[in-house]
């Protein structure tokens, strides 16, 4: 009946979610609408998981609904090798950190950030 799913974030600046999500967390773009200038919906994969971008004039538009990027009901998880290392690149490239690295139990450690949107990002790593 069903066959995949994605998470879609609605952003404010689908350019600044490009950059945070492609060229700093390493997502690979596979579908972008329209193909030409700047995109209402892009889909980026990593590691098997899919995540949508799309912009809140397209939520409006194609579904009739009023998208409020940033609220704190979600994060987007993402594991790394190194937090501390990922953590330290992004901090430099500007993103806004929440919770530096720390551990968090069952062999995890963490930190929260920021995208763009102000959509809270976690990246985690197992402790060795």
């Amino acid at each position: 009946m069903f066959a995949s799913a994605l998470v879609n974030l609605y952003t404010r600046d689908i350019e600044a979610g490009l950059r945070f999500y492609r060229d700093l967390l390493g997502f690979v773009e596979t579908f972008r609408t329209p193909t030409e200038g700047v995109p209402s919906h892009v889909e980026l994969a990593l590691g098997g998981f899919t995540l949508g971008l799309g912009t809140v004039e397209a939520a409006r538009e194609v579904h009739g609904v009023e998208a409020t990027p940033g609220s704190p009901a979600m994060v987007v998880v993402v594991w790394t090798e190194d937090v501390d290392k990922a953590y330290e690149k992004l901090v430099a490239a500007g993103v806004p950190a929440l919770q530096p690295p720390h551990n968090t139990g069952n062999n995890n450690r963490n930190a929260l950030l920021r995208d763009p949107d102000g959509n809270l990002v976690e990246i985690v790593a197992k402790v060795s």
